[in-house]
């Protein structure tokens, strides 16, 4: 299942760091980030609750850029 976020992101490069933070979280299949449209594309593993992964990105995402927000979740 794949389900898009709004987010809120200073900068490309912090939008490339959130995305390799989500990315690594145990239940994302795939995380795209597109600082331009300050949204978040997470593609979940099938049987993973998204809200719980997507509340894992949130505190990934927070370790390399701590002033980032994820809303929706």
């Amino acid at each position: 299942m794949k389900k898009t976020y709004k987010i809120e992101v200073d900068c490309a490069n912090c939008a490339a760091k959130m995305e390799r933070a989500a990315a690594a979280v145990p239940g994302v299949v795939s995380a795209t980030v597109s600082f331009m449209t300050q949204k978040m594309c997470v593609e979940f593993a099938e049987g993973e609750p998204p809200k719980t992964v997507m509340q894992n990105v949130l505190a990934a995402c927070k370790k390399v850029e701590s002033d980032c927000e994820i809303f929706g979740i």
